[in-house]
């Protein structure tokens, strides 16, 4: 570029930046954006949004035009109702014990979704918004005798790491009402609550009728366009409708992709020796050396040490795929202590004498009931208050980041096993559905940089997690009043935990940002989505969810700029991704796990930063494709001029 080129492009940058900060600050000054008159937790459709329960003294959400049109007000303007919404109770002089200012007095309202807290002492007055389907437990304090101020009344413990506690007043009798009610309606399933309407709907997603424009979240994942986008079917891979109509495997998809020579009649003996009939498909496939990551469940050994011919033929199958290599790996999730008791249970873990070249690696992840007490830990670490001279030690405590560090390390291992050493992996834990999702769905994220987008990273989820059959159900809890079932356990939280990790240490990867992950886990408890709604697709197909709800992407794919990172550059990390698993570099996840403390909340709004930079990005990319195609046409114009004749000086003898 020539000295006129790289002044014009710099003073236009410059311009571009100086009037774009001054537009920019003008409009979020303007009284469309002002956060006056009101000390809630942002709009009044915060049920949306990440933050949605959230209060005055916490984060602060971003307001989208979307969450802003959602609710409709009532003609009081209490309690604003979403599409689909209705109000089933309201309880005066009700005081909610905030854990960080104390007693607030105010009106509490009850809908078929959430629960709204409006206070009357305060201007602007304070707000609590907060979707019923993350209670997971509904109690009620003090009794008849309760004599103490504020001692009776209900705590609701909820899954999105905070607590809360409403004081009633007994000579009001309005306690009974509103615990029925929360009740009620924050857990359906124990109550039966749909079976009397005409088929059974439980949950509010069933209601919620919001239409985001063109965007139709349920065509983001097709299972032939993602394998074909993996160039599959191939020379070595097929597409199977062998389980068609689930019955091959009633928590798998209906299409997957095994070896090209695998026939139905493989298929169905391998299932006889997988528990669960989850019989080892293709998760991703690598474009140049066509090394696979497969994953599957344990294999039906027992204490008898049982093989399957047919299943070591299929493994070789899977092998000779890789023409690169002729070696596989089975990574095996669980510690190897956990692999052989789970033999006494039928269960147990392939021979490398009975898989010729097949390499066993135990990941030492643990079972779903440490997970489960190490969040619980967490939690008591995070909420209400923290003890900052004990705060390493205390989260040290918790093992939480320990156990973070191990998936990251073994989703490693088993991307750097594909990438580096060109070699197919087999993974596996127990039934496949839990720690198996972890590992393989990272394992994708630091191979692909398509899963690093916000629309591949849905793909993922669907595929890696929803179609092959996590039970979000069962382990999130919804709709059911079983606080203490040991079926419970934080395993999708872990994964996007492990996520942003891998955002910390590379800020510049990923197109989505911290906000984005946060609203996957609001509404993963919400249930105002169907998305995450019951264990597997077929249930979800068996439930019409694709017809009769809203899926989670067309909310956030209709306004995609709220959670688009402004750091990201795709063409500099469009490669695969090696992070450091060593807890040294884990860090605890402040932006949710200590959300609801305000001591957490950022001096400037970061979405409002995010704002900024992405319009500054935006221009400042156009002003450079401008300069480019103005480079070039000068250029252009540069060599279509005719040279000038050739004069030769006289030489003078």
């Amino acid at each position: 570029m020539d000295q006129d080129a790289v002044e014009l492009s710099t003073s236009a940058i410059k311009g571009t930046t100086e009037a774009l900060i001054v537009a920019e600050r003008g409009r979020l000054s303007s009284p469309s954006n002002s956060s006056k008159g009101s000390q809630s937790a942002g709009s009044p459709t915060k049920s949306l949004c990440s933050s949605a329960s959230t209060s005055s003294e916490n984060m602060q959400p971003f307001e989208t035009k979307t969450l802003r049109e959602a609710a409709k007000p009532t003609p009081n303007e209490e309690c604003p109702l979403l599409e689909g919404e209705s109000n089933k109770g309201k309880a005066l002089d009700v005081t909610y014990l905030c854990p960080y200012s104390g007693p607030i007095r105010g009106v509490l309202s009850l809908t078929n979704y959430k629960l709204f807290f409006k206070s009357i002492e305060r201007e602007p007055p304070f707000i609590l918004d907060v979707p019923l389907g993350v209670a997971s437990q509904v109690e009620k304090i003090g009794g008849a005798s309760s004599r103490g101020v504020n001692s009776y009344g209900i705590d609701i413990i909820c899954k999105d790491m905070r607590n809360l506690r409403f004081a009633h007043k007994q000579e009001n009798h309005s306690r009974r009402q509103v615990f029925e009610k929360i009740h009620q309606y924050a857990f359906p399933l124990t109550n039966k609550l749909f079976y009397l309407v005409f088929f059974f709907q439980p949950f509010f997603a069933f209601e919620f009728k919001e239409k985001y424009g063109q965007e139709n979240g349920w065509r983001i994942y097709d299972p032939i366009k993602e394998l074909k986008r993996m160039g599959v079917p191939n020379e070595s891979w097929k597409v199977s409708k062998i389980n068609e109509t689930y019955q091959l495997c009633d928590s798998y998809p209906a299409v997957f992709a095994v070896p090209k020579q695998a026939s139905d009649s493989d298929l169905q003996k391998v299932a006889e020796f997988r528990s669960r009939q989850r019989i080892p498909v293709l998760s991703w496939i690598h474009p140049e050396s066509q090394a696979s990551i497969t994953r599957s469940s344990q294999p039906l050994v027992g204490m008898t040490s049982k093989t399957s011919k047919d299943d070591e033929r299929y493994i070789q199958m899977i092998m000779d795929t890789n023409a690169q290599s002729h070696k596989l790996y089975i990574m095996d999730a669980r510690p190897s202590v956990n692999a052989v008791a789970n033999k006494a249970r039928g269960g147990g873990f392939e021979s490398e004498d009975a898989y010729q070249n097949a390499e066993l690696i135990f990941l030492d992840i643990h079972n779903i009931h440490v997970m489960r007490e190490s969040l619980r830990k967490l939690k008591e670490v995070c909420f209400p208050t923290i003890d900052d001279a004990h705060w390493l030690s205390n989260i040290e405590s918790t093992h939480w980041l320990e156990h973070i560090k191990i998936i990251i390390a073994g989703a490693l291992k088993i991307a750097d096993k594909v990438e580096s050493n060109k070699t197919s992996v087999l993974v596996h834990c127990s039934d496949g559905w839990d720690r198996t999702a972890q590992l393989t769905s990272l394992a994708m994220l630091m191979l692909d940089p398509y899963y690093r987008t916000i629309r591949g990273f849905e793909v993922l989820i669907e595929q890696e997690w929803l179609s092959f059959g996590h039970k979000f159900k069962t382990r999130v809890g919804h709709g059911e009043d079983k606080h203490s079932d040991a079926d419970r356990s934080p395993v999708f939280l872990q994964f996007v935990d492990c996520v942003w990790q891998m955002t910390q240490q590379f800020p510049n990867a990923f197109e989505f940002n911290e906000h984005f992950l946060i609203t996957i886990l609001d509404h993963l408890y919400s249930c105002l989505f169907g998305t995450f709604l019951y264990n597997c697709e077929r249930e979800r197909i068996k439930e019409r969810v694709p017809e009769l709800t809203v899926s989670l992407w067309s909310f956030i794919n209709c306004q995609q700029e709220e959670f688009t990172n402004p750091l990201y550059v795709a063409h500099i990390h469009n490669n695969v991704l090696f992070p450091v698993a060593s807890v040294r570099r884990m860090e605890v996840w402040t932006g949710y796990y200590c959300r609801w403390n305000p001591r957490f909340k950022p001096q400037e709004p970061i979405h409002i930063r995010n704002r900024e930079l992405l319009v500054l990005k935006i221009q400042l990319q156009r002003k450079v494709e401008e300069l480019q195609r103005e480079l070039a046409s000068r250029n252009a114009r540069i060599n279509l001029q005719p040279s000038p004749p050739r004069v030769s000086t006289p030489i003078n003898l």
